[in-house]
Protein backbone atom coordinates (compact mmCIF):
# COMPACT_ATOMS: atom_id res chain seq x y z
CA UNK A 1 0.00 0.00 0.00
CA UNK A 2 2.73 2.28 0.79
CA UNK A 3 4.11 2.05 -3.11
CA UNK A 4 -0.18 2.56 -4.53
CA UNK A 5 -0.97 5.56 -6.15
CA UNK A 6 -3.60 7.81 -5.59
CA UNK A 7 -5.26 10.51 -7.75
CA UNK A 8 -8.46 12.49 -6.82
CA UNK A 9 -10.37 15.06 -8.92
CA UNK A 10 -10.22 18.85 -8.07
CA UNK A 11 -11.75 21.59 -10.35
CA UNK A 12 -12.38 18.86 -13.27
CA UNK A 13 -8.10 18.07 -13.02
CA UNK A 14 -6.85 15.31 -11.71
CA UNK A 15 -4.17 15.28 -9.35
CA UNK A 16 -2.02 12.96 -7.72
CA UNK A 17 -1.45 12.29 -3.53
CA UNK A 18 1.01 10.88 -2.09
CA UNK A 19 0.08 11.37 1.97
CA UNK A 20 -3.06 9.11 2.22
CA UNK A 21 -2.64 5.87 3.60
CA UNK A 22 -5.28 4.64 2.90
CA UNK A 23 -7.57 1.93 5.63
CA UNK A 24 -5.86 -1.71 5.94
CA UNK A 25 -8.50 -4.72 5.14
CA UNK A 26 -9.46 -6.38 8.02
CA UNK A 27 -7.64 -9.48 8.82
CA UNK A 28 -8.89 -12.71 7.60
CA UNK A 29 -7.68 -16.33 8.70
CA UNK A 30 -8.41 -17.67 5.17
CA UNK A 31 -6.47 -15.09 2.86
CA UNK A 32 -3.17 -13.49 2.93
CA UNK A 33 -3.51 -10.96 0.51
CA UNK A 34 -3.59 -7.31 1.99
CA UNK A 35 -4.26 -5.08 -0.90
CA UNK A 36 -7.48 -3.70 0.03
CA UNK A 37 -8.96 -3.80 -4.33
CA UNK A 38 -8.87 -7.76 -4.10
CA UNK A 39 -11.93 -9.73 -3.29
CA UNK A 40 -12.46 -9.35 0.66
CA UNK A 41 -15.04 -11.59 2.69
CA UNK A 42 -17.02 -8.21 3.27
CA UNK A 43 -17.81 -7.81 -0.43
CA UNK A 44 -19.71 -10.92 -0.17
CA UNK A 45 -23.49 -11.84 1.00
CA UNK A 46 -23.41 -15.99 2.63
CA UNK A 47 -26.93 -17.40 2.89
CA UNK A 48 -27.69 -21.38 2.79
CA UNK A 49 -30.32 -22.73 0.15
CA UNK A 50 -33.20 -25.40 1.02
CA UNK A 51 -30.64 -28.28 0.85
CA UNK A 52 -28.46 -26.88 3.65
CA UNK A 53 -25.68 -25.53 1.39
CA UNK A 54 -23.57 -22.80 2.13
CA UNK A 55 -24.10 -19.78 -1.03
CA UNK A 56 -22.92 -16.51 -1.78
CA UNK A 57 -23.14 -13.94 -3.62
CA UNK A 58 -21.45 -10.41 -4.21
CA UNK A 59 -22.74 -7.32 -3.05
CA UNK A 60 -23.24 -4.72 -5.71
CA UNK A 61 -20.18 -2.53 -6.56
CA UNK A 62 -22.10 0.66 -4.96
CA UNK A 63 -22.39 -1.11 -2.06
CA UNK A 64 -18.37 -2.02 -2.47
CA UNK A 65 -17.93 2.00 -2.96
CA UNK A 66 -19.57 2.32 0.43
CA UNK A 67 -17.64 -0.10 2.25
CA UNK A 68 -14.50 1.83 1.13
CA UNK A 69 -15.52 5.15 1.85
CA UNK A 70 -16.57 4.09 5.33
CA UNK A 71 -13.28 2.68 6.08
CA UNK A 72 -11.43 5.81 4.61
CA UNK A 73 -13.69 8.67 5.81
CA UNK A 74 -11.16 10.20 7.73
CA UNK A 75 -9.61 10.86 4.36
CA UNK A 76 -12.67 12.67 3.14
CA UNK A 77 -13.03 16.48 2.73
CA UNK A 78 -16.76 16.85 2.11
CA UNK A 79 -19.60 15.83 1.27
CA UNK A 80 -21.67 18.46 0.61
CA UNK A 81 -22.90 18.48 -3.27
CA UNK A 82 -23.64 14.37 -2.73
CA UNK A 83 -27.77 13.55 -2.69
CA UNK A 84 -29.46 13.04 0.42
CA UNK A 85 -30.04 9.16 -0.59
CA UNK A 86 -26.28 8.55 -0.71
CA UNK A 87 -25.39 10.26 2.45
CA UNK A 88 -28.42 8.31 4.23
CA UNK A 89 -27.09 5.12 3.03
CA UNK A 90 -23.29 5.54 4.08
CA UNK A 91 -24.05 7.03 7.24
CA UNK A 92 -26.06 4.55 7.93
CA UNK A 93 -23.02 2.22 6.54
CA UNK A 94 -20.86 4.07 8.91
CA UNK A 95 -23.10 3.60 11.81
CA UNK A 96 -23.07 -0.34 11.36
CA UNK A 97 -19.52 -0.34 11.28
CA UNK A 98 -19.29 1.77 14.39
CA UNK A 99 -17.44 4.57 12.98
CA UNK A 100 -19.13 6.86 15.36
CA UNK A 101 -17.83 4.62 18.38
CA UNK A 102 -14.24 5.84 17.65
CA UNK A 103 -12.72 8.60 19.39
CA UNK A 104 -10.09 9.21 16.55
CA UNK A 105 -12.51 9.80 13.90
CA UNK A 106 -16.31 9.86 15.49
CA UNK A 107 -16.28 14.13 15.62
CA UNK A 108 -15.24 14.34 12.10
CA UNK A 109 -17.19 11.74 10.35
CA UNK A 110 -20.02 13.84 12.42
CA UNK A 111 -19.22 17.39 11.20
CA UNK A 112 -18.56 15.22 7.70
CA UNK A 113 -22.18 14.75 7.65
CA UNK A 114 -23.56 17.49 9.82
CA UNK A 115 -22.26 20.08 7.31
CA UNK A 116 -23.27 18.50 4.32
CA UNK A 117 -27.06 17.47 5.53
CA UNK A 118 -27.77 19.64 8.17
CA UNK A 119 -30.97 18.68 10.48
CA UNK A 120 -31.56 15.41 8.39
CA UNK A 121 -28.54 13.82 10.63
CA UNK A 122 -29.92 15.42 14.27
CA UNK A 123 -32.83 17.94 14.81
CA UNK A 124 -33.69 16.60 18.23
CA UNK A 125 -31.22 15.62 20.62
CA UNK A 126 -32.13 14.04 24.24
CA UNK A 127 -29.81 13.87 26.82
CA UNK A 128 -31.46 14.31 30.25
CA UNK A 129 -29.76 13.31 32.65
CA UNK A 130 -26.66 11.83 30.77
CA UNK A 131 -24.09 14.16 32.09
CA UNK A 132 -21.32 11.51 31.35
CA UNK A 133 -21.84 11.09 27.81
CA UNK A 134 -22.30 14.83 27.59
CA UNK A 135 -18.39 15.42 29.19
CA UNK A 136 -17.50 12.45 27.40
CA UNK A 137 -18.38 13.12 23.85
CA UNK A 138 -18.58 17.20 23.57
CA UNK A 139 -16.65 17.13 20.70
CA UNK A 140 -19.38 15.26 19.05
CA UNK A 141 -22.50 16.83 20.18
CA UNK A 142 -20.62 20.41 19.07
CA UNK A 143 -20.91 18.91 15.77
CA UNK A 144 -24.79 19.26 15.43
CA UNK A 145 -25.24 22.76 14.45
CA UNK A 146 -29.15 22.71 13.25
CA UNK A 147 -30.66 21.37 16.29
CA UNK A 148 -34.31 22.52 16.82
CA UNK A 149 -35.02 20.52 20.41
CA UNK A 150 -32.01 19.83 22.84
CA UNK A 151 -32.58 18.65 26.32
CA UNK A 152 -30.27 18.94 29.17
CA UNK A 153 -31.78 18.49 31.89
CA UNK A 154 -29.83 17.32 34.95
CA UNK A 155 -27.10 17.58 32.90
CA UNK A 156 -24.50 19.37 35.89
CA UNK A 157 -23.81 22.53 33.28
CA UNK A 158 -23.53 25.08 36.35
CA UNK A 159 -22.67 28.45 35.11
CA UNK A 160 -19.57 28.31 33.17
CA UNK A 161 -19.90 25.16 30.92
CA UNK A 162 -18.37 25.36 27.97
CA UNK A 163 -20.94 24.11 25.95
CA UNK A 164 -22.63 27.64 26.99
CA UNK A 165 -20.72 29.03 23.89
CA UNK A 166 -22.34 27.00 21.23
CA UNK A 167 -26.00 27.02 22.64
CA UNK A 168 -25.34 30.67 21.05
CA UNK A 169 -23.47 30.24 18.70
CA UNK A 170 -24.59 32.14 15.52
CA UNK A 171 -25.09 28.58 13.43
CA UNK A 172 -27.06 27.43 16.02
CA UNK A 173 -28.91 29.89 17.36
CA UNK A 174 -30.56 30.00 13.39
CA UNK A 175 -32.29 26.75 14.17
CA UNK A 176 -32.60 26.09 18.33
CA UNK A 177 -36.25 26.66 19.08
CA UNK A 178 -36.50 23.90 22.68
CA UNK A 179 -33.87 24.34 25.22
CA UNK A 180 -34.37 21.88 28.38
CA UNK A 181 -31.82 23.30 30.78
CA UNK A 182 -33.54 22.35 34.51
CA UNK A 183 -32.05 20.96 37.24
CA UNK A 184 -28.08 22.00 36.02
CA UNK A 185 -26.91 23.96 39.23
CA UNK A 186 -27.65 27.24 37.78
CA UNK A 187 -27.89 30.61 39.18
CA UNK A 188 -29.00 34.13 37.98
CA UNK A 189 -25.12 34.31 37.07
CA UNK A 190 -25.68 31.33 34.52
CA UNK A 191 -28.53 33.01 32.86
CA UNK A 192 -26.71 36.33 32.71
CA UNK A 193 -23.85 34.54 31.22
CA UNK A 194 -25.85 32.58 29.05
CA UNK A 195 -27.78 35.26 27.31
CA UNK A 196 -24.88 37.70 26.85
CA UNK A 197 -23.99 37.10 23.35
CA UNK A 198 -27.93 38.18 22.46
CA UNK A 199 -27.93 41.25 25.14
CA UNK A 200 -24.93 42.50 24.08
CA UNK A 201 -24.62 41.81 20.47
CA UNK A 202 -27.91 40.49 19.35
CA UNK A 203 -26.85 36.84 18.03
CA UNK A 204 -27.52 33.49 19.71
CA UNK A 205 -30.84 32.38 21.35
CA UNK A 206 -32.76 34.83 19.18
CA UNK A 207 -35.39 32.10 17.77
CA UNK A 208 -36.05 30.08 20.95
CA UNK A 209 -39.89 29.86 21.67
CA UNK A 210 -39.22 26.91 24.57
CA UNK A 211 -37.24 27.26 27.94
CA UNK A 212 -36.56 25.03 30.62
CA UNK A 213 -34.95 26.42 33.74
CA UNK A 214 -36.97 24.36 36.47
CA UNK A 215 -35.01 23.52 39.44
CA UNK A 216 -32.20 25.81 39.40
CA UNK A 217 -30.74 28.62 42.36
CA UNK A 218 -32.66 31.27 40.25
CA UNK A 219 -34.51 34.77 41.79
CA UNK A 220 -37.21 37.06 40.22
CA UNK A 221 -33.53 39.11 39.44
CA UNK A 222 -32.84 36.39 36.76
CA UNK A 223 -35.94 37.15 34.52
CA UNK A 224 -35.29 40.32 33.48
CA UNK A 225 -31.68 38.58 31.72
CA UNK A 226 -34.81 36.53 29.60
CA UNK A 227 -36.31 39.99 28.33
CA UNK A 228 -34.09 39.83 25.08
CA UNK A 229 -35.59 36.63 23.71
CA UNK A 230 -37.91 38.03 21.34
CA UNK A 231 -40.03 35.05 20.67
CA UNK A 232 -39.63 33.00 24.07
CA UNK A 233 -43.37 31.57 24.48
CA UNK A 234 -42.89 28.96 27.09
CA UNK A 235 -41.07 29.31 30.70
CA UNK A 236 -40.64 26.17 33.24
CA UNK A 237 -39.44 27.57 36.54
CA UNK A 238 -41.01 24.44 38.43
CA UNK A 239 -38.94 24.17 41.68
CA UNK A 240 -37.07 27.58 41.40
CA UNK A 241 -36.89 30.37 44.27
CA UNK A 242 -39.73 32.36 42.67
CA UNK A 243 -43.15 31.76 44.75
CA UNK A 244 -46.75 32.25 42.79
CA UNK A 245 -48.68 35.14 44.08
CA UNK A 246 -49.79 38.48 42.33
CA UNK A 247 -46.44 40.05 42.70
CA UNK A 248 -44.80 37.19 40.17
CA UNK A 249 -47.59 37.04 38.20
CA UNK A 250 -47.26 40.87 37.63
CA UNK A 251 -43.54 40.58 36.57
CA UNK A 252 -44.16 38.00 34.38
CA UNK A 253 -46.65 39.69 32.20
CA UNK A 254 -45.01 43.16 32.24
CA UNK A 255 -41.20 41.69 31.87
CA UNK A 256 -42.18 38.54 29.68
CA UNK A 257 -45.20 38.64 28.23
CA UNK A 258 -46.34 35.53 30.27
CA UNK A 259 -49.91 34.71 31.74
CA UNK A 260 -50.63 32.50 34.44
CA UNK A 261 -52.54 29.15 33.82
CA UNK A 262 -54.20 26.45 36.10
CA UNK A 263 -53.53 23.73 33.28
CA UNK A 264 -50.69 21.47 33.14
CA UNK A 265 -48.77 22.19 29.58
CA UNK A 266 -47.54 19.28 27.06
CA UNK A 267 -44.71 21.10 26.03
CA UNK A 268 -42.75 20.36 28.96
CA UNK A 269 -43.95 16.05 28.85
CA UNK A 270 -40.66 14.30 29.06
CA UNK A 271 -42.51 11.94 27.13
CA UNK A 272 -42.35 13.95 23.83
CA UNK A 273 -38.64 14.70 24.25
CA UNK A 274 -36.42 12.36 21.80
CA UNK A 275 -33.85 12.20 19.22
CA UNK A 276 -34.59 12.69 16.15
CA UNK A 277 -32.38 12.79 12.72
CA UNK A 278 -30.09 9.79 10.98
CA UNK A 279 -27.85 9.69 14.34
CA UNK A 280 -31.08 8.53 16.23
CA UNK A 281 -29.82 5.04 15.58
CA UNK A 282 -26.15 5.89 16.81
CA UNK A 283 -26.19 4.10 20.53
CA UNK A 284 -24.43 6.46 21.97
CA UNK A 285 -27.35 9.05 21.77
CA UNK A 286 -30.73 6.69 21.85
CA UNK A 287 -32.84 8.59 24.45
CA UNK A 288 -33.30 6.44 27.70
CA UNK A 289 -36.62 6.15 29.67
CA UNK A 290 -36.88 5.96 33.43
CA UNK A 291 -40.01 7.96 34.21
CA UNK A 292 -40.09 9.80 37.77
CA UNK A 293 -42.71 12.20 38.65
CA UNK A 294 -42.37 15.67 40.34
CA UNK A 295 -44.66 18.71 40.60
CA UNK A 296 -43.92 22.00 39.11
CA UNK A 297 -44.16 25.38 38.11
CA UNK A 298 -44.61 26.63 34.41
CA UNK A 299 -45.68 29.75 32.32
CA UNK A 300 -46.11 30.51 28.41
CA UNK A 301 -47.15 33.64 26.19
CA UNK A 302 -50.11 35.33 25.68
CA UNK A 303 -49.02 35.43 22.04
CA UNK A 304 -49.45 31.95 21.14
CA UNK A 305 -52.38 29.43 21.83
CA UNK A 306 -50.64 27.55 24.32
CA UNK A 307 -51.99 28.03 28.27
CA UNK A 308 -49.28 28.98 30.51
CA UNK A 309 -49.30 27.82 33.81
CA UNK A 310 -47.40 27.95 36.81
CA UNK A 311 -49.53 25.53 39.09
CA UNK A 312 -48.59 21.79 39.72
CA UNK A 313 -47.47 19.74 36.85
CA UNK A 314 -46.84 16.03 36.62
CA UNK A 315 -43.19 15.68 34.72
CA UNK A 316 -41.43 13.17 33.28
CA UNK A 317 -38.04 12.82 33.98
CA UNK A 318 -35.48 10.20 33.20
Amino acid sequence: MDNSTIYVRERGSLRRVSDIVLAQPKPALSCRRTNPFVPRKEHFIFTYNEEGSLRYTTKSLFDITLLFVVDNIHHVDSLIGFPEQIGDKLFVAAEENRVFLNPEISSKALQLFSDAYGGMVLESLCLRNRFPLLHERMDEIKTFHNLKSLDLFGCKLGDNHELFQHLTSTSLARSLIQLFIGSNSLSDAGLQRLTAPIRMMHKGLDCLQLLDISYNNISERALGYLTCLPKLANLDVSGTSLKLGTGLKTTMSNLLGLIYSEKPLDTFDHSRCKTEGWAEQVSMFKCRFDIDRSSGQICTSTKTNFDLCLGTLSCWNT
